[in-house]
């Protein structure tokens, strides 16, 4: 019997220490990637030279679902720098000192279970300690710089027509939301601006707004009761993924299939 608990113990205590090491490797690795997400942050912005552009959904299409990214309407933006990434856990942890995502410890996955309260948080957070002037990207922006801005090439998801070579939607993400930049970016050089993950814009949300947005940098309506989102997610169609397609829920709304990106 004394063989007997000794070997358990020193079977339990091996098993303690690789916990131990498995455990430091990951802190370890994740510190390493919130240094580098702070330190190497603007130049991992893309300049997106202002422009004109159609923005919304032609009247004689008929997809599924489709009134509300109608009428299509000419929209001017000014110029702007737009992350390449949605923000990452590691880039939210380095500023916030927690992780609320649900699929977690994977700090090169976007971060998720992000409330827009959240997301502006972390904006006030950000400016505060980078002395900077970032905020979330105008829902026009959003699609301008999905669609490749001035060097749009006229594809249906955010760098090409096929979704599986852009982004992560429900037949091929294996119900997880997955590491920023495993996908094609498009012509801007922007990845997973179609799919993994929604990504909250600062406009508030009215399902009839293109029919009176205003043509030079539209900001969305004055109110609302719901903020939009944009860009699809691992658990929708391929219909939820196109450059056109909009989203929107209340701004205390959190959920793993949530996050963001930011615009300077």
């Amino acid at each position: 019997m004394a063989f007997l608990a000794f070997s358990f113990s020193l079977f339990t205590c091996c098993i303690g220490q690789s916990n131990n090491i498995a455990s430091r490797k990951l802190i370890n690795e994740r510190d390493s990637l919130m240094a580098v997400s702070v330190l190497s942050l603007d130049s991992n912005f893309i300049f997106v030279q202002g422009g004109t552009f159609e923005m919304g959904l032609p009247d004689t299409s008929d997809v599924e679902g489709g009134d509300i990214e109608k009428p299509q309407h000419k929209v001017t933006v000014k110029g702007f720098y737009i992350l390449k990434t949605q923000v990452t856990q590691a880039l939210w942890y380095s500023v916030m000192d927690t992780n609320p995502s649900v699929h977690k410890d994977c700090y090169t996955c976007p971060v998720e279970n992000i409330s827009w309260f959240d997301a502006q948080r972390f904006i006030a957070k950000l400016n505060k300690l980078k002395k900077g002037h970032y905020r979330l990207p105008a829902e026009a922006e959003f699609e301008y710089a999905a669609r490749g801005g001035n060097k749009s090439r006229g594809f249906q998801y955010s760098g090409s027509n096929e979704i599986t070579d852009v982004g992560w939607f429900v037949d091929n993400s294996g119900g997880h939301s997955h590491t920023v930049g495993e996908k094609k970016p498009n012509e801007l050089g922007l990845v997973d601006m179609s799919g993994n993950i929604w990504e909250w814009c600062s406009d508030w949300y009215d399902a009839t707004y293109y029919k009176v947005s205003p043509a030079d940098n539209p900001q969305g309506p004055a109110k609302g009761e719901k903020k939009v989102l944009r860009g699809g997610t691992w658990g929708s169609l391929d219909e939820g993924c196109l450059v056109i397609s909009r989203g929107a829920l209340q701004p205390f709304f959190k959920d793993r299939f949530i996050g963001f990106r930011i615009v300077k």
